[in-house]
């Protein structure tokens, strides 16, 4: 037992599990590059402003989960809590939005960081994919990131998710619902944090998880009721174009998110399998945000998805991954002139692109085809100082048991033959 162990809240990813974290990432991830998304990624931490302008200063991640520090020079970061902030802040450092090929296609991969108290699907350390485009406000972008995350998961298997819609408004028409909304809720016997809470962004009261909360948010005015004629217009294209790509939604008046920079279109990916932790992803537009961290007015939209969550969604229905076999060859050696001539062979497998693996410490045969056993590989080459005195190893496949002797010159061909 080691001194140490993985921090509260956080989990190591180890073989086999890690097979089916990278397969879910790759999922996420193929349809995204399929439609002009180029990948990016951002330092593991950003100065503190940028999440407090960006995320918003009255939000839970910033108020209470937020890994912030000082640095030797002074600098205050934040280990990132999110990612898009991150990703909008490099876009513009790196003048992406001036090539003159809006909007700029992101997506990126990592992990992010909150100080949450831990529960199964809710950790400490958790993992993302995420996309963003960056630069021009159409509805047809809106409906594609929601298609593209639809897609991938479409791809992995999984079939008991939904999505849930709605339309956040703009700086034309949130404001008369912000105002009737803190008016409602002054009137409700809520605590000091809370009423704080609603002065500042009263939207985020309406995230607020506590049934006694939520018992007094009955009645509370819904912003569809509010929404101008083009935040109107523009939610019921992004509507007609998801129908019309077969994609189905559920509408929510009430779907708010976490985080002050959505407008318009936002969403949310829920599996019902997962109890409390229901959300395995999530999006939306955020048309001020580029100006919010001292950028020029960028429309963009974009989403996450959580890794962690979506692993936890496939166990839910019972999926299981086709995962490529992480070994297909394993060689056996038995002597030292065996041990040099099937490294050799092992090492021209490989490039050739075949999964190989090698006998390593000087095992017995006994205890050498127990671990090729354990690699899962399809086939065995053994080898031993007769069998090479007569110029063959031992070919054994470990579905059938079949051995036969092939030549050493031809094993690589052999196995390249027969593993397609």
């Amino acid at each position: 037992m080691s001194t140490f162990q993985a921090p509260k809240g956080t989990y190591d990813l180890i073989p086999p599990d890690s097979a089916v974290y990278l397969a879910v990432r790759e999922a996420i991830a193929a349809p995204l590059r399929n439609s002009g998304y180029g990948y990016i990624e951002t330092p593991g931490f950003e100065n503190v402003e940028l999440f407090a302008r960006g995320v918003g200063e009255s939000t839970d991640i910033v108020t209470k989960e937020m890994y912030a520090f000082e640095t030797k020079g002074g600098d205050r970061l934040a280990l990132r809590p999110e990612g898009t902030a991150s990703v909008l802040r490099a876009a513009l450092e790196a003048n992406l939005h001036k090539t003159g090929n809006l909007p700029v296609k992101l997506w990126y991969s990592g992990s992010y960081y909150r100080y949450e108290r831990p529960q199964k699907g809710r950790y400490r350390h958790f993992s993302q994919v995420g996309a963003e485009a960056i630069g021009a406000e159409d509805p047809a972008l809106d409906a594609e990131l929601i298609i593209l995350a639809d897609q991938a998961y479409r791809s992995l298997g999984l079939r008991n998710f939904r999505i849930l819609l709605n339309s956040l408004g703009d700086k034309e028409c949130r404001p008369v619902y912000r105002e009737a909304l803190q008016s409602f809720l002054r009137g409700l016997d809520l605590d000091e944090e809370t009423l704080r809470r609603a002065e500042i962004n009263p939207l985020r009261v309406l995230d607020d998880k506590r049934g006694d909360v939520q018992k007094q948010l009955t009645g509370a005015p819904l912003l569809r009721d509010y929404l101008c004629d083009a935040c109107k217009a523009y939610h019921e294209e992004v509507r007609e174009l998801i129908t019309a790509a077969g994609v189905a939604f559920e509408d929510d008046a009430k779907l708010v998110r976490g985080l002050d920079y959505y407008t318009r279109t936002t969403f949310e990916f829920v599996h019902d399998g997962l109890g409390s932790q229901s959300a395995v992803g999530g999006g939306g537009r955020y048309d001020g945000l580029s100006e919010m961290i001292g950028g020029p007015a960028l429309p963009s939209v974009g989403w996450a998805l959580g890794v962690d969550r979506t692993v936890l969604a496939l166990e839910a229905e019972g999926v299981e991954l086709r995962l490529p076999a992480s070994t297909s060859v394993y060689a056996v050696p038995l002597g030292e002139e065996a041990r040099r001539v099937l490294f050799t062979k092992v090492t021209e497998l490989r490039k050739l692109g075949v999964a190989a693996d090698f006998s390593y410490g000087g095992k017995g045969l006994k205890g050498a085809m127990k671990s090729a056993n354990r690699s899962g590989a399809r086939y065995t080459i053994v080898a031993g100082e007769r069998d090479l005195a007569e110029g063959v190893v031992q070919l054994k496949d470990m579905q059938s048991g079949e051995q036969t002797a092939v030549g050493v010159n031809e094993i690589v061909a052999e196995l390249e033959s027969r593993l397609g």
